[in-house]
């Protein structure tokens, strides 16, 4: 049975899972609203690449719609923890954990075979902001270790023909994304702005970029996470489904 360390605990992630979370590596409510954005079908094989803890491909495993789950990280505690959450959880078949740089996976994962790959990556580049103290929080929020033209080279080579790159980020970080994107041959097709409530600014975007795929752009009404009252909004309701009930009753 797995050990957990000192530094890392249990949080439900609804009635039926657990995951294990560090300071390291947590998550935040942007890694699950991008593993709802990436509207996995049945049968998808699928890859969540800076996986972290693990949150996005546990939520595609909860969904029970991938054919089979792929994550990678860098950091050899983060692919720990996940097994763990593995162990924990009962999940032995359909879900591979690698440690290992994206932009190094030639005959890790076969390329060319996927059909969603997803990132939440980096947001600042390096030298902006204040820098965190800790090597895994440099290497989670800034581009020390990989960056937007890495992640779209790495998704590139991963996807078949009309697969999916997808990718949550700051909204002012935009330009860049569709330009590594055109530059990189996965044609930005899907947009969706994120905002605390009505009235505020956006502070997330979801963006959807397909291997091989003409151009054309849909941009998506906006995601609220909150009504005006402070509730929960209708949508954020839905994403977070039995989440929220797994809080309450851990």
């Amino acid at each position: 049975m797995s050990v957990l360390l000192d530094d890392e605990r249990l949080e439900p992630l609804g009635k039926n899972m657990k995951i294990v979370v560090s300071d390291s590596h947590p998550f935040g409510t942007d890694a699950i609203l991008l593993a709802d954005f990436a509207d996995i079908h049945k049968g998808d094989r699928v890859c969540d690449l800076g996986t972290g803890c693990g949150i996005i491909p546990l939520l595609w495993h909860k969904g029970g719609k991938a054919k089979h789950i792929s994550a990678v990280d860098i950091q050899p505690k983060a692919c720990s923890q996940l097994k763990k959450s593995l162990e924990i959880n009962g999940i032995t078949e359909g879900f591979d954990v690698y440690n290992a740089d994206l932009r190094e996976l030639k005959g890790v994962i076969e390329f060319g075979k996927l059909d969603v790959v997803t990132m939440n990556p980096p947001y600042k580049p390096v030298g902006t902001g204040i820098e965190s103290i800790s090597d895994a929080e440099k290497i989670a929020r800034h581009e020390t270790m990989c960056n937007l033209d890495d992640l779209v080279e790495s998704a590139k080579r991963l996807l078949r023909f009309g697969g999916k790159l997808c990718l949550c980020h700051r909204p002012e970080r935009l330009c860049d994304i569709m330009t590594s994107m055109r530059n990189g041959g996965i044609e930005p097709k899907r947009v969706r702005f994120v905002s605390q409530t009505v009235g505020k600014a956006p502070w997330l975007v979801l963006v959807e970029g397909k291997n091989g795929s003409k151009p054309h752009l849909t941009v998506e009404k906006e995601l609220y996470i909150k009504n005006p009252d402070g509730s929960d909004s209708e949508e954020m309701l839905r994403i977070f489904g039995d989440y929220r009930e797994g809080e309450k009753n851990a």
